[in-house]
This record gives C-alpha cells, structure tokens and sequence, in this order.
C-alpha cells in the first residue's frame, strides 16, 4: 500500500489519526503523526510486538494505563513512551479534544494495520470493526500486534474461523497489496 503523507483516518468512534511523514533513521524508519480523541475516546488495551510508540500531549488531558496497572495521566507538554511488547491503551481523560503528537518505530505495517482496522471500524455499525477485515488482520498481523483485552476463545477459536470463512469467500483479494507480516 503506497500511501501519500500527509495521510489522515478516522475511526468513526472519536479517534483521528493523521501520519504526517517518516523519517529515515540507521536502526529504522519512524512515522510521525498527529492524533485526535474526542472525549473519553481511545484505543482498546493493545500490544505493538515489534515497535515502541512515544506520544506526547499538545492540548488536552491524557489517561494512559498499561496492563495490570492503574491509570495515569498526563497534561499539555507531557509526554509517555510505550515500549514494545508492553500491552498499553490511552484516551481523552479529559472534557476538551485531546491532541498528541507522536510517533511509532519502525513504521513497519502501521500504517497499513491502522487504517485498515479504522476502515472496519467504519464499516460497523457497533463499537466492534466489520468482522472480517479485523480477523484478516489479527491473524497476518498476529506477530506485529495484539488485543490484550480478548477473551482467549475469541482470539484463538471465533477470529481464526471468521478469517478461514473470509478466505473461502474472498473478501481479502482487496489486500494483495498489503505490507508482509514481520515473523
């Protein structure tokens, strides 16, 4: 997926994300972005296993909790990083817009992984994404993110069957240019 930056999304559940460029760097690229929540509004409890991901809030208040732990937060001008492999979510804590600035290395399939999963969230009319693009990329991505907060028989039963039944249907063929999963 070749994509111009700048580059906006939205999840359609109060989440904007705009990636404004990668930077080339010796140990890996780095895409910088911009994201927006509206009040109460973030990501789910998640894993990003081969990247670190820093934001750092320009308006608004952030709340931040990393799994098993409790919520801090964070105000205009501080900033958090979360280290690969460390489950992690964030959202507007606060009453306003929440604005960050950030960044995510290396790049990766981030990109691709995020806009497609806002896509889906697009796609549905629940809080949950379109089932079959978000089982298309739990199963290639698996090794590049995860879902902490799924239950184990979603994750390792329903998703894996949802994905072999849009196999058979072929509702990936939209995807042959999709970014190869890390291993």
């Amino acid at each position: 997926m070749k994509t111009t930056l700048p580059f906006t999304i939205e999840s359609g559940h109060g989440e904007t994300i705009i990636f404004k460029e990668i930077i080339k760097e010796p140990d890996g690229d780095r895409v910088v972005l911009e994201g927006r929540c509206t009040p109460n509004a973030g990501p789910a409890m998640h894993v990003h296993y081969k990247q670190d991901e820093g934001l750092r809030v320009v308006k608004g208040k952030m709340g931040c909790q990393f799994l098993g732990k409790e919520p801090v937060y964070f105000t205009e001008g501080e900033e958090t990083v979360f280290l690969r492999n460390t489950p992690h979510r964030f959202w507007n804590a606060g009453e306003e817009e929440l604005v960050v600035s950030g960044w995510v290395k290396p790049a990766n399939s981030v990109i691709f992984f995020l806009t497609t999963l806002y896509a889906a969230f697009k796609k549905s009319a629940n809080e949950r994404p379109e089932a079959f693009d978000s089982a298309y990329l739990v199963v290639r991505y698996k090794n590049e993110y995860g879902l902490s907060g799924l239950p184990p028989f979603v994750k390792n039963v329903i998703i894996p069957i949802t994905y072999f039944i849009g196999k058979l249907l072929g509702k990936y063929k939209k995807f042959k240019d999709a970014p190869e999963p890390l291993k």
